[in-house]
């Protein structure tokens, strides 16, 4: 099995014709997503693929769950916790930071998650419903 970074991944998924290296990159990703040899996504990878596709390639949350769909659809493809980074992806697209939303259902044997971050995870996390619930610590 072979581990896959992210710029791989970024060639596969995004023609970029203002790149001068994605013209030659680009069908060698091709070629490695498409091979018949087992490939390992780690989630650290997914985790920065959502980064870069939504900073330098402006992603709707939409289109990087597409994305994520495609890829742990491809039968020579193993995400690691995949099921994690489904249910993240489905969180993204309600309105979730992608990376709050692995953080969340990372933690999901948990009675709660605790974060400082109250407007733009546990406030839309509450308004979700999350498990487990999201909250912003209290002075005692």
């Amino acid at each position: 099995m072979i581990a896959v970074d992210t710029n791989v991944l970024a060639r596969f998924y995004v023609d970029d014709p203002k790149d001068p290296e994605s013209a030659s990159q680009r069908p060698l990703a091709r070629d490695t997503l498409g091979s018949s040899e087992g490939l390992f996504v780690p989630i650290t990878v997914v985790l920065e693929l959502e980064w870069v596709t939504r900073a330098l390639y402006d992603f709707a949350p939409a289109d990087f769950a597409a994305v994520l769909e495609h890829l742990v659809g491809l039968p020579n493809v193993v995400v690691e916790d995949w099921q994690a980074v489904v249910d993240a992806a489905a969180l993204h697209r309600e309105g979730l930071d992608f990376a709050d939303a692995v953080h969340l259902v990372r933690s999901g044997a948990c009675d709660r998650f605790v974060t400082f971050d109250d407007r733009r995870f546990a406030r839309r996390a509450a308004r979700m419903g999350t498990r487990p619930p999201v909250s912003v610590p209290e002075p005692s």
